[in-house]
């Protein structure tokens, strides 16, 4: 649900990993700040990422085009944010397939994905929009064939429990993707992490007005499971051929899997 931006609070128990306090605040917590974020939520991303965000989540829907060109592909655009990932996934939807859904549970991120939903462009195209927390999604047991979520998974407020609940609705041999930030290793992880820490929280509150949403993001990644860590819990939860992609040196990547 997030790329470079989160929310406009300071950062919340979901960047804490010693947290305390129960999955029901963080997620609450999390729920604010992206609809405090929301109105600037795309202007601040693609400044601040110089636009390659918009090249993760097409190389991502290129990645799945054989599922996707399927008219009858059930598809789940779980966390969804404001849109963008949904919409990399319609360019390859042929124009009688089933509806996309798009899920997130900030409801201002939301209302502005309807509205690019509902653009010329893309107003052809079917897209269900659902808010819903990723935890709980009314979804029937075994109806989809493809989920994916975009810089989203990392702010659930447990990662067994959100790679259990897509296992309980993806149909046996059904595949997801999760594209989500990396901490990279080597001299250029150490480059890109005091940028990441020191200047994007400067740069950030330069823009917005405030430095709290970029310094959660750093906080968030490095919560966030490591590549090997990632895919032993991706195999606990039903899952076989587990895989992680990077992309751009390693500062972000796309994991996959199929329900066994």
């Amino acid at each position: 649900m997030t790329r470079f931006a989160t929310g406009a609070e300071p950062a919340g128990p979901a960047a804490e990993p010693d947290s305390n306090r129960d999955e029901q605040a963080v997620s609450h917590a999390v729920q604010s700040m992206f609809n405090g974020i929301a109105p600037r939520y795309d202007l601040l991303n693609h400044v601040l990422s110089a636009n390659v965000d918009s090249l993760w989540w097409r190389r991502t829907a290129r990645t799945f085009a054989p599922i996707l060109q399927n008219p009858q592909t059930a598809v789940l655009d779980m966390c969804c944010g404001t849109g963008d990932m949904t919409l990399a996934l319609l360019r390859y939807r042929p124009g009688n397939a089933r509806p996309v859904i798009a899920l997130d549970f900030s409801h201002a991120m939301l209302e502005r994905a309807k509205e690019k939903f509902s653009s010329p462009e893309f107003s052809a195209h079917g897209v269900i929009s659902m808010e819903a927390d990723a935890l709980h999604m009314p979804l029937p047991d075994n109806s989809i064939d493809l989920i994916t979520t975009a810089f989203g998974f990392r702010n659930l407020a447990n990662y067994e429990s959100g790679l259990r609940e897509m296992a309980r609705v993806l149909r046996p041999g059904a595949q997801f993707g999760i594209l989500d930030f990396n901490e990279p290793g080597g001299l250029f992880g150490k480059i890109y992490n005091l940028y990441f820490r020191h200047v994007l929280p400067r740069i950030g509150k330069t823009l917005s007005g405030s430095s709290a949403p970029y310094e959660y993001l750093p906080q968030s990644v490095h919560r966030f499971p490591q590549p090997e860590e990632m895919l032993t819990m991706m195999r606990a939860c039903g899952f076989t051929s587990a895989s992680w992609t990077p992309y751009t040196f390693g500062i972000a990547g796309l994991y996959r899997a199929v329900k066994a």
